[in-house]
């Protein structure tokens, strides 16, 4: 990971908690996708899987008293021992695994930099509704139910190499195999020098979000919120955060779609034809091979009939439609272009929660989404890892929803209350 500047004092600190955990029988099923990945019909699998599946706690529903029913099922849950808090601090060491699948790093409490520290950098956008959104779930839950998911260029050092001990040679906490394929293990780290040991190869480091950004951005708000009410220090100065080493787990980035629901396809290459270069397809995949094989940026429209590989776009049209004051690296993206070009000025609507959804991962999963709605699927291709690092060491952001980096942490492992500090 590139490292323009080495941290300031204080540096990158991940520090032991009492994590929070199902003491069910059935773990596998109460625990969930991150809350960003749950389509709204599969809310109710996930509810219908076990009646305290921790989607009660992170998407509590739509009605004015949802934060509170949060903050309530929480409660009854820590009471009935439902949930159990872990009677010493410790840092976690998780581990998830399957097929062609194996990352580990190391979850705790992530101090939150100061404004100005380069600890922890953020590269995405996000969106103020969605924080407010978050904040509200968080300062009424007071609890961190969900860990963002950060790496670190960590040279297979000291805190990485602890880790891959852990995994092969004690027993863990937790060892559950999930819907998704995926077998995720847990281990508690409490040992004083072994915990040392992670804080020395860290104090000099610097990480940057790889999934999380609107529970990072939350973290910040809550922190300044308490902090402005003269609350002190306390633990939202602090927030759950899994730790990777990228050089021992290079990250798997993916793509994440766009839906324009009733926008029909047609419509949409006809109104690509004025900027960009379009070549039908009869079948998704051979359009995806297409764009596989496309440099530069381009896209694939798909939903009802024949799909549409979009290139090549008029650069004049795209220069001008680019924020100035950004770098040439930036304005390259396939994500700025879609974020500022194709959607707002070419199909006509803003890359928002309101006018566009978004599907992680699947192209056939947004197909899909697209025909059931009247309306067109944008697949757009993924950024290189080398990109996103070199806008965030340059203090850039790509666009909101640009990256999909996994495999992602599961909701539900471990959770933190600030009751538990």
């Amino acid at each position: 990971m590139a490292n323009p500047e080495l941290p300031p004092a204080g540096g990158l600190v991940l520090r032991p908690f009492r994590g929070v955990r199902f003491a069910v029988d059935d773990l596998a099923a109460v625990t969930s996708p991150p809350y960003d990945l749950i389509a709204r019909e599969d809310v109710k699998s996930l509810l219908d899987a076990h009646s305290n599946n921790v989607v009660r706690l992170i998407l509590p529903g739509a009605d004015q008293r949802r934060y509170a029913e949060a903050r309530e099922t929480l409660a009854a849950w820590l009471r009935s021992r439902v949930l159990v808090t872990d009677d010493v601090p410790a840092l976690y060491v998780y581990e998830q695994s399957g097929a062609g699948v194996l990352q580990r790093g190391l979850v705790g409490d992530l101090r939150l930099p100061a404004p100005g520290e380069r600890t922890v950098l953020p590269h995405e956008d996000v969106l103020p509704e969605v924080v407010a959104d978050r904040l509200a779930l968080m300062r009424t839950t007071e609890s961190n139910l969900e860990p963002i998911f950060l790496i670190y260029a960590g040279d297979e050092g000291p805190a990485s190499r602890l880790v891959d001990e852990v995994a092969a040679r004690r027993e863990p906490l937790i060892d559950v195999r999930t819907a998704d394929g995926l077998t995720h293990r847990l281990w508690a780290v409490t040992d004083a020098t072994e915990l040392d040991v992670v804080a020395a190869d860290l104090r000099e480091r610097q990480a940057m979000i790889a999934d999380g950004h609107h529970r990072y951005a939350t973290y910040l708000a809550l922190r300044d919120a308490y902090h402005g009410e003269g609350r002190g220090t306390g633990p939202w100065d602090f927030g759950l955060a899994l730790l990777v080493d990228s050089t021992a787990y290079p990250p798997d980035l993916r793509p994440i779609h766009r839906v324009i629901g009733g926008l029909p396809l047609e419509e949409a290459a006809a109104r690509a034809k004025g900027a960009w270069q379009v070549h039908e397809f009869p079948r998704l995949d051979e359009a995806l091979t297409a764009l596989a094989a496309t440099g530069g940026p381009a896209f694939v429209l798909a939903g009802t009939g024949p799909s549409h590989l979009i290139s090549e776009p008029d650069a004049v049209q795209v220069a001008h439609a680019m924020p100035a004051g950004r770098s040439a690296r930036w304005r390259s993206l396939a994500t700025s272009i879609l974020a500022e070009f194709l959607l707002p000025k070419v199909m006509g609507v803003r890359d928002d929660e309101r006018s566009v959804r978004i599907v992680h991962h699947d192209p056939a999963r947004a197909v899909r989404m697209a025909q059931a709605a009247g309306g067109t699927a944008i697949i757009v291709p993924p950024l290189s890892v080398d990109d996103v690092l070199t806008i965030a060491a340059g203090g850039e952001r790509v666009p909101r929803k640009s990256t999909s980096f996994g495999p992602k942490p599961r909701t539900g492992l471990v959770m933190r209350t600030f009751a538990g500090e």
